[in-house]
């Protein structure tokens, strides 16, 4: 049982974590622009917005797994909702998936951790 503990708290962290890293690799592209260098550092900024608020967000969940729990789905649904706006619905629609699937998967268990530290 204590295994079972141990998953379910260090499970939705790491992912985040591995989440929010995967995320800063799509601002990589304002390199191949050929801008200035503070061009560059706002395009970075800009870029990186969305894994920026999920580190803060990471950061808060550490303590209170049901922020991180609500978050997390919220954000899954926001970027399919957004996805299927920006593009007609394609291939390229289904590859939004990458990063929704692990999104809930990521809510779906602080919310489990917040359940089990609440009994």
């Amino acid at each position: 049982m204590q295994n079972n503990n141990k998953f379910v708290f260090w499970a939705p962290r790491v992912l985040s974590i591995i989440l929010v890293l995967f995320l800063t690799i799509f601002s990589w592209d304002v390199f191949d622009e050929n801008l200035g260098f503070w061009q560059t550092i706002l395009g970075l900024l800009i870029h990186n917005i969305p894994a920026i608020l999920l580190a803060a967000i990471i950061w808060v969940s550490w303590k209170y797994e049901i922020v991180g729990g609500i978050a997390f789905i919220l954000a899954g649904i926001a970027h399919m909702v957004f996805s299927v706006v920006r593009v007609d619905y394609d291939i390229s629609s289904a590859f939004s998936l990458i990063i929704d699937v692990p999104a809930f998967l990521i809510g779906i268990l602080f919310l489990t951790g917040w359940f089990k530290k609440k009994k």
